[in-house]
């Protein structure tokens, strides 16, 4: 029997023509418009649907001669590599081929096509051409989303290269022309709408009760049934019999005809109408969607998901899911190896509570009939330009950025709130004194070694620690409003046992940048934020493992072996997995540790636990640079205040932490120099960013409120520099994210790499010329010039070792501008950088990266000698001066953003518009880092009027951008001053 609801849409009695345009991205977009064009048709429209998707979605659902199908496809969506990866720049280079290329012919087509149809009305999901050939055509638009494809690609562009911007640009240029957004639960932030009209979730009817289908499929109510659901890519996959539970039948959506399965396996045919098989199901196990998630939710049933890597929409719907106690997260090794049954037990254990409306699609077309023949008007919205200013800026890092004013969805922020934690940090506790917090740490834990040093957030995360001891397996812990992420720590320490703690801050990149890796002096400030590790080791047989990680040992057949387990705080907003856990034997090859080579594979697998890499990494680097054998079990639990994609080295606080703690907890004595060049070793070899080590010698040698001096050849600390009393740094975040790991800074290091050959075969090439009088040498020059300097240019170790006079009178008009890969390589073989390779088809700047680090090596040596002359005005003014000039040489290189432009900008109006009187001011100002987005450092004088004007340039940042930047100030000792605790928790009696 087919279940039918009696409500709909009222007929109006006007009838009107709706184009439906579908984005080209999976079925669930197309199922869920089937929805919202049912309701239209039944209300006496007629609707022509743009799509890609097969005729019989809609079909099927639909048979009225009102229903038009057009077969075009005018966006991408994203590309797949596979079932669950997102292939990023594939994603682009489509879109470019899809929508970029033919755009004006696109737009010429479809004006006249909604002109031929009489269109009246044009909806959106959620296409952006269509927004802009509507507004073309005088014809009102409206989009129906829980995503925006501006919001999508921005992250994307950072990993592809920034040049990729446009496409950014573009899409949300094209979605301001549409009248408001008609919002479905589990959205994303989506900063080109202004207009908002949230509706229910969108689900589509079911047609048979529960009994009724399993009877048709044979299956007793008794039996347990999980129905495997990947959008109908499962086929290739080794799908076996022990996958699953004694007395459990897995229903196979998609299955190639040709593919055997297990007997506990069933093929669904390929016309099977899903909601009613997932309604008669007891869990579900697949990839996150819009169309999972919202049918999960609606019928109840328990979703056991495995990540879908680089698509931004899904922590926002895996974070519903969670919240009304759906979800299940499956890590994909476990998938893949068919290492099932601890989720799928899991899973029926589990109360799904979600009560909400799941009417979407009757609301969403009267709100489309009603706006249509005009009782809906949207307010003035801001221009296009505006609109799309403000994309760029959010769409970077918004979901890892607690506290924005843009909108968040209500359960989210009250989850949030309820919890008290904020994105990327240890979880807060308000209290009036810090003597109150010390007392009650004082109280739970007995500190064996180690100081405090009266660091307010080492307190704080002790507390955290305290407070996982309540969090147990009990019916209190499955209550919605606890952080997964909690409970996995919950169960990660022995209490009675001893657990080391270390703390490693991020950094402020004061001056030097980029330049590191080319053996400059650097000068950088270790920030107030940092990242806190704690650590237990467990001898086997004793250590806590998790359900899965259990299963898998017992799989191999194994005894009880050292297993690495690893609970990160601050996922809940972001795109990767809470948890990460692995036999500590897979770090062997035989007798020896794996190739670094091999362990960036390993981690690479699974791009949503990529982020272990940074913590796993070190233990690999322990065993091969020093050879340690690990024998226990290890714990860790990662709380880390520096955030994200901000260019304060969050990576490399992670990564010195980590070690910090391991090798306390080990008993091995490394200084802090040294443990930095094993930390930068993680990056560069195992995670497979190509910095240089500037970030994890500020946060593992650095001191408060001292700038650290170090000449990057490859890591000599020169001293530490005292800020003056009268000179103030801060850090301004500009909300776009960068990478060191991103296309925009390697390309730069290329580059420069490139410069640094060339100019060594240039010098090469004058010094053969003096071997014989007879090639056309002049030796009287090659005496003025200095053969010895020739013979130091021909083997030049580091670019910062020539002088900018010498550059500028012997190299600087023969170095190329830009230089194709492939050229290069014909003529020079290798540019001889060990963690950079040079793309053959990529043009790569080469005269600006290569200038930069040899002016800004003499730019930080002159700012470290002004910051020890005479106390003046102009004082502060050069220094100022220094930072401008290494901002624009940033920019040079292609190394700038608009947010930090902004930012730069805001602070040379502040500082050019003071007034005579006032006795504090702002200075300078500089991106920092890598580049591309991340922090503006800012120089001031130490006064009240100069932090009034940060924050009232904050505020301006926020009018112009609707973001409101995170502001760095203060200063903390690394990690090597900091030392480590040895605690263990307090029992009460």
């Amino acid at each position: 029997m087919r279940i039918d609801d009696n409500e709909g849409v009222s007929a109006s009695s006007k009838h009107l023509v709706f184009a439906y345009y579908v984005t080209g991205h999976g079925f669930g977009h197309a199922t869920r418009v089937v929805e919202v064009v049912r309701h239209l048709i039944a209300a006496g429209h007629d609707v022509h649907v743009v799509t890609g998707a097969p005729d019989f979605v809609f079909t099927s659902e639909i048979q009225s001669p009102r229903l038009k199908i057009r077969k075009v496809l005018l966006d991408c969506g994203a590309v797949q590599a596979d079932a669950l990866t997102v292939d990023r720049l594939a994603s682009l280079e489509k879109y470019v081929e899809t929508a970029v290329v033919p755009r004006a012919e696109i737009l010429k087509t479809e004006v006249e096509w909604l002109h031929s149809i009489k269109a009246d009305f044009v909806v959106s999901d959620v296409v952006p051409v269509a927004c802009r050939a509507a507004a073309d055509a005088g014809i009102r638009s409206v989009c129906v989303t829980n995503f925006s494809w501006d919001f999508i690609y921005a992250e994307y562009v950072m990993a592809a290269g920034y040049h990729h911007r446009s496409i950014v640009w573009q899409i949300a240029e094209d979605y301001s022309h549409c009248e408001f957004l008609i919002r479905l639960p589990g959205y994303c932030p989506m900063p080109a709408f202004r207009d908002v009209i949230d509706v229910p979730l969108v689900v589509r009817r079911l047609h048979k009760f529960r009994k009724e289908v399993r009877k048709e499929l044979g299956i007793a109510e008794d039996v347990n049934v999980v129905i495997l659901n990947f959008g109908g890519q499962p086929s290739g996959w080794n799908l076996k019999e022990a996958s699953l539970p004694t007395g459990w039948l897995c229903l196979v959506c998609g299955a190639s005809e040709t593919q055997e399965l297990p007997p506990n396996f069933v093929k669904l045919a390929k016309d099977a109408y899903t909601p009613d098989i997932i309604a008669a199901s007891d869990c579900m196990l697949g990839k996150i969607g819009y169309g999972t998630v919202s049918e999960a939710l609606s019928y109840k049933i328990p979703f056991v998901f495995v990540r879908r890597d680089y698509f931004n929409e899904e922590p926002f719907l895996r974070n519903m899911l969670e919240f009304y106690q759906c979800g299940v997260e499956m890590i994909r090794r476990d998938l893949l190896m068919g290492q099932w049954t601890p989720y799928l037990e899991r899973a029926v254990s589990l109360k799904p509570c979600y009560e909400g409306g799941i009417n979407g699609g009757e609301v969403a077309a009267h709100i489309l009939q009603e706006t249509a023949i005009g009782r809906h008007c949207a307010s003035d919205k801001l221009s296009g330009a505006r609109r799309l200013r403000d994309a760029i800026i959010l769409g970077y890092q918004l979901q890892r950025v607690p506290g924005r004013d843009i909108a968040i969805p209500e359960w989210y922020s009250r989850a949030e709130n309820e919890l008290g934690q904020s994105a990327g940090s240890s979880p807060t506790f308000q209290v009036n004194e810090n003597n109150s917090l010390v007392e009650s740490c004082s109280d739970d834990f007995d500190i064996l070694q180690g100081d405090v040093q009266g660091l307010s957030d080492t307190w704080t995360f002790l507390k955290s620690l305290a407070k996982l001891d309540a969090i147990t397996d009990s019916e209190k812990s499955m209550e919605k409003k606890t952080m997964r992420e909690r409970k996995a720590a919950g169960g990660l320490f022995n209490w009675e046992d001893e657990i080391f703690v270390a703390r490693a801050p991020g950094r402020l990149d004061v001056m030097g940048g980029i330049a590191d890796y080319s053996g400059s002096l650097v000068l950088q400030m270790p920030i107030r934020e940092a990242c806190h590790v704690a650590l237990q080791r467990n001898h086997p047989g004793k250590h806590r493992l998790w359900k899965h990680a259990q299963a898998r040992q017992q799989a191999k057949g194994q005894v009880a072996t050292p297993v690495l387990q690893i609970v990160s705080y601050g996922s809940e907003i972001s795109n990767r997995a809470p948890t990460f856990d692995m036999d500590l034997s897979d770090f062997m090859d035989g007798d020896k540790p794996i190739s670094y080579e091999k362990a960036r594979k390993f981690f690479a697998q699974d791009p949503a636990q990529k982020w272990a890499a940074y913590v796993a990494g070190t233990i690999l680097v322990l065993m091969t640079e020093l050879g340690v054998r690990f024998e226990d079990s290890l714990s860790l639990l990662v709380s880390s205040a520096v955030p994200e994609g901000k260019g304060v080295s969050s990576s490399a606080a992670v990564e010195v932490a980590s070690m910090s703690a391991i090798a306390a907890a080990h008993g091995l004595t490394i200084n802090p120099r040294d443990l930095a060049i094993l930390c930068q070793k993680v990056e560069n070899h195992i995670v497979g960013a190509p910095c240089g080590v500037m970030d994890q010698m500020t946060s593992s040698c650095g001191e408060a409120n001292k700038l650290l001096a170090m000449i990057c050849q490859p890591a000599e600390v020169i001293g530490l520099v005292e800020i003056p009393n009268h000179v103030r740094f801060w850090g301004i975040d500009s909300g776009i994210r960068h990478s060191v790991g991103g296309a925009d800074y390697g390309s730069v290091r290329v580059g420069a790499y490139m410069g640094r050959k060339m100019i060594k075969s240039m010098a090469s090439s004058i010094l053969s010329q003096s071997v014989s009088n007879g090639n056309g040498g002049n030796p009287e020059e090659l005496e003025d010039e200095g053969i010895e300097l020739l013979e130091a240019e021909a083997s030049l170790d580091y670019l910062c070792n020539l002088s900018p006079h010498r550059y500028e009178a012997r190299y600087a008009d023969k170095l190329p501008d830009f230089m194709l890969g492939q050229t290069f390589i014909d003529e020079y073989s290798d540019h001889d950088d060990p963690v950079t390779v040079i793309d053959q088809k990529r043009s790569y700047s080469v005269k600006a990266p290569a200038r930069h680090p040899i002016y800004e090596n003499f730019r930080v040596k002159t700012f470290k000698a002004l910051l020890t002359s005479a106390t003046s005005d102009e004082q502060l003014t050069a220094l100022g001066g220094l930072l401008y000039q290494c901002h624009y040489s940033y920019s040079a290189c292609g190394l700038g953003s608009d947010g930090t432009n902004r930012l730069v900008q805001l602070v040379q109006g502040m500082q050019h518009n003071k007034s005579t009187t006032d006795d504090g001011t702002l200075y300078g100002a500089k991106i920092t880092g890598g580049g591309s987005g991340g922090t503006v450092c800012v120089i001031g004088r130490n006064s009240l009027r100069s932090s009034q004007q940060i924050l009232e340039i904050q505020q301006r940042y926020k009018a112009a951008t609707g973001y409101l930047p995170l502001i760095f100030e203060g200063s903390s000792p690394g990690a090597g001053k900091f030392g480590y605790l040895r605690i263990r928790r307090r029992i009460s009696l």
